[in-house]
């Protein structure tokens, strides 16, 4: 491990004289006319090439100029086309289900496009590009296009210390910030950094996150960005079943076969990684190995394009847990998971947070709801991190109302008599609150109508005790009916039904309003009238869904009076 950990930065540089003359050859002038000064040797030198630190003659700028060693490409193209050819052999033994040529084909893709420096600064530029709005804590160097070639790049220098070796405080931040940005790529972009070694995650001076090195990248459709995020959403329930046709999906196993006999396996090796706490103990690495065990008994692989998100991600757990043996990967990941379900307007990802919240009985689940708003308030505080909320990242803005600083919202008092108040809210309650939250409004508009009616109904029943007229059932039982119609049905009830949406209102409004005066009104628990009185005067995105809102309740009143009073 120890030896291998040096081909990152620590293997014996090749000459000197040879990487300047390769760069008078690539940039067709000699490096003394294009900077005006260059260490006389590498910084640091890695298996497919050094770098050393110079600054350009033109502006000033302090640089980074990688040269490639010589004959590099010669020499692994004759490696891999041996290993290709072995690989070809072993198709000859059924037992081996791991396609060889199939992983060296992709590897040999990527490697090819890792040899051309070109690809890498445009990679490092588009990268860059994709994360500046919504993680403007990570740092990218800056491709200097006029002094790249296909051997030869220059990119802007960064100072710094590897995150892995830092012992600044705020490194386990920088990892969060690093799992959102590894899973932004590998679930939203779909252009992955597949390089993610200890070499190519810098901690710089003001506590960002650099990340070098674009040469090995792969790219992800959208069928397996979201087959991916359905597969996690399937995980975190334990829907096995599920899991197994989403393997399908991702290509793990082929169209057309039997799942049966691959399912019982599958749970116990799933089972065996939630054990213990649940995805907290959840160990990629070592659950990568157990899949690739499986491959040998059963019609079951890894496909090439997985392989190598499974290096990617293993050794980003790997530095995290260098820092923190608690950390799993999975645990972290559910946070971002909930903000994409709660903010993507796809199709299928609707469906995904539709069955995160209603799962396979279709009923609504509170804990759920709350679940996955709490994951995505932590999901809030880690975009935050490494200065994420004051450098206005998109993401850390998530949990904020657009007109508001911070969580404080104006408060109109229910009594006109009474000076303004503020409630302090949690992220949660802004994000539902705000323009952004409007999807998952929209998504809920239902649960809302059902909570509306409950309600109205449970105060209506509250003020007919308090004026003695609590009971007057029988009294109504005695007016004549008009044909098929049942005067009583107009009478306020709460049913079963009933009790468990206000059961239900009333967790989501406690945890929604959790630290605001709101919570703090009563020993007995929240009064969920007063609540919404206090919210609605902070409702400004709301309002797009009060006609939809009031169109279902009407239907909603009228169906049951219907049905009460003619059945």
């Amino acid at each position: 491990m120890v030896e291998l950990q040096k081909l990152c930065d620590k293997v014996p540089s090749f000459p000197d004289d040879l990487a300047m003359a390769l760069i008078e050859e690539e940039l067709g002038q000699p490096w003394q006319e294009i900077y005006s000064e260059l260490s006389s040797s590498p910084i640091a030198a890695a298996s497919l090439g050094q770098v050393y630190k110079g600054r350009l003659k033109e502006n000033g700028d302090l640089v980074a100029v990688k040269v490639q060693r010589p004959f590099v490409l010669e020499t692994v193209t004759v490696d891999l086309f041996i290993i290709r050819n072995l690989g070809l052999a072993l198709r000859k033994f059924p037992q081996v289900s791991i396609d060889v040529v199939g992983l060296v084909d992709e590897w040999a893709a990527r490697f090819f496009e890792e040899l051309d420096y070109v690809n890498e600064g445009e990679n490092g530029t588009l990268f860059a590009e994709m994360m500046k709005k919504d993680l403007p804590q990570v740092v990218i160097p800056k491709t200097y296009e006029k002094y790249t070639s296909r051997k030869v790049l220059t990119t802007g220098w960064i100072e710094g210390e590897k995150l892995s070796q830092s012992t600044e405080s705020d490194v386990g931040e920088l990892v969060n910030v690093g799992v959102i940005c590894y899973l932004k790529q590998l679930l939203d972009t779909g252009f992955f950094h597949a390089d993610p070694h200890p070499g190519n995650l810098i901690r710089t001076p003001d506590g960002k996150l650099a990340i070098l090195d674009f040469g090995l990248v792969t790219k992800l459709t959208d069928d397996q960005k979201y087959g991916m995020i359905e597969a996690i959403a399937h995980l975190i329930h334990r829907d096995y079943e599920a899991i197994v046709k989403d393997f399908v999906k991702l290509d793990f196993i082929p169209e057309g076969v039997n799942l049966e006999p691959i399912l019982p396996v599958l749970a116990k090796v799933f089972d065996q990684a939630l054990e213990g706490g649940g995805a907290k103990n959840f160990n990629f690495q070592e659950l990568a190995a157990d899949l690739a065990q499986i491959t040998f008994d059963y019609p079951f692989r890894i496909p090439p394009y997985f392989a190598l998100i499974i290096r990617a991600v293993g050794v980003l757990e790997g530095i995290a847990l260098v820092g923190n043996s608690d950390f799993a990967i999975v645990d972290e990941a559910y946070p971002y998971i909930a903000q994409r379900l709660l903010t993507d307007e796809s199709p299928r990802l609707r469906n995904a947070l539709r069955y995160t919240i209603y799962g396979k009985s279709g009923v609504f689940d509170a804990e759920r709801f709350i679940d996955i708003m709490q994951a995505f308030e932590n999901f809030i505080t880690a975009a935050k991190s490494g200065g994420g909320e004051g450098l206005n990242g998109h993401m850390a803005e998530l949990g904020i109302l657009q007109s508001q600083t911070g969580y404080i919202i104006p408060v109109l008092s229910s009594s006109g008599s009474q000076p303004t108040q503020q409630i302090q809210t949690r992220a949660a309650l802004a994000f539902l609150l705000s323009d952004k939250g409007s999807l998952f409004r929209e998504f809920l508009l239902d649960e809302i109508v059902k909570g509306i009616d409950a309600v109205t109904r449970e105060q209506l029943v509250q003020i007919m005790a308090v004026l003695g007229v609590g009971n007057v059932a029988p009294v109504f039982s005695m007016v004549p009916s008009f044909g098929p119609f049942k005067p009583a049905a107009l009478l306020p009830t709460v049913t079963e039904e009933d009790k468990v949406i206000l059961n239900n209102v009333q967790k989501i409004v406690a945890f929604l309003t959790a630290g605001s005066s709101v919570s703090r009104t009563s020993n007995q628990g929240v009064d969920v009238a007063q609540a919404l009185r206090e919210l609605l005067p902070v409702l400004p995105g709301i309002s797009t869904i009060f006609p939809e809102v009031i169109s279902r309740l009407s239907s909603r009143v009228l169906a049951r009076l219907i049905r009460d009073s003619f059945l």
